[in-house]
């Protein structure tokens, strides 16, 4: 058996940005025109007061801002710790309030169930990681780059393709999008980066690109983070018979996969003869 992707797709493609920052708004607005779905993370602990004047069109959001641009947007809100701190520079009670605060306001601001999260200047250890266990985050990004389309083999050091600055970045897109997945293997690509950063370095121009190119194909799956590792941890809790030719999804999502050449659903909750 092979894993396929949503509607049996072989690639799935997806987004993260941090910081909950104004520029968010205008990647928003090119991700939605291209299709394309976005984790954004949030250190909820640092919004702009509601009462301040913006004087020039940068830094953080305000909360009210946030609300308007992400809830029920299709994209996903996720944990980037309530201050934004070196998070492998805290003791282990710093670092659960830190974890708990961010997921607590996430969820009662969106509505949502905040479980993923990246790491807030991609800094981790065994401390930080013992820690998410225990607050409910089954998800978490670093900021090393792999430039790879694989799926982690740990989910709390969940390793991105390539931030958007990767001078590769449409080379490797290119092979993404045209090359035919490795042995048949489905494939990820993850792009990372800041929003602000379009600004700071006047290139707009190449998350335009990116999306434009990347987005609107048939054979991509375009996903939030925690809708990808939903749909894995799916796959890999189906049940099969020893001789292989029965299976049954225990799972709340629907899950393709190919098997000698052939190509099956198994709906949530139903058991498929092959």
């Amino acid at each position: 058996m092979k894993m396929r992707l949503k509607d049996g797709k072989t690639k799935v493609l997806t987004l993260s940005y941090d910081d909950g920052v104004v520029q968010d708004i205008r990647l928003s607005e090119i991700l939605n025109r291209h299709g394309i779905k976005c984790t954004f993370n949030i250190n909820s602990g640092t919004y702009l007061a509601e009462d301040k004047v913006r004087e020039v069109f940068r830094g953080r959001l305000k909360r009210s801002e946030a609300i308007a641009l992400f809830a029920d947007s299709g994209h996903e809100v996720a944990v980037h710790a309530y201050t934004h701190p070196f998070l492998d520079r805290l003791d282990c009670t710093e670092i659960l309030y830190e974890i708990t605060e961010d997921r607590r306001d996430i969820e009662s601001t969106y509505g949502t169930i905040a479980r993923g999260m990246a790491y807030p200047y991609g800094t981790y250890n065994a401390s930080v990681i013992d820690v998410l266990k225990h607050c409910g985050i089954v998800y978490s990004r670093t900021v090393k780059s792999t430039e790879k389309f694989g799926f982690p083999e740990n989910w709390l050091e969940l390793h991105p393709t390539c931030h958007h600055n990767n001078p590769r970045l449409m080379e490797l897109a290119k092979r993404f999008v045209e090359v035919p997945s490795k042995h048949g293997n489905a494939e990820m690509f993850y792009l990372w980066g800041h929003s602000f950063e379009f600004d700071t370095n006047d290139n707009w121009d190449v998350i335009e690109r990116f999306a434009e190119y990347a987005g609107g194909h048939e054979h991509i799956w375009y996903a939030t983070n925690i809708e990808i590792y939903d749909y894995v941890k799916a796959y890999e809790a189906l049940q099969t018979s020893y001789d292989k030719r029965t299976v049954h999804n225990p799972s709340a999502i629907d899950v393709w996969f190919e098997h000698r050449g052939k190509m099956y659903c198994v709906k949530a909750g139903e058991t498929l003869k092959l």
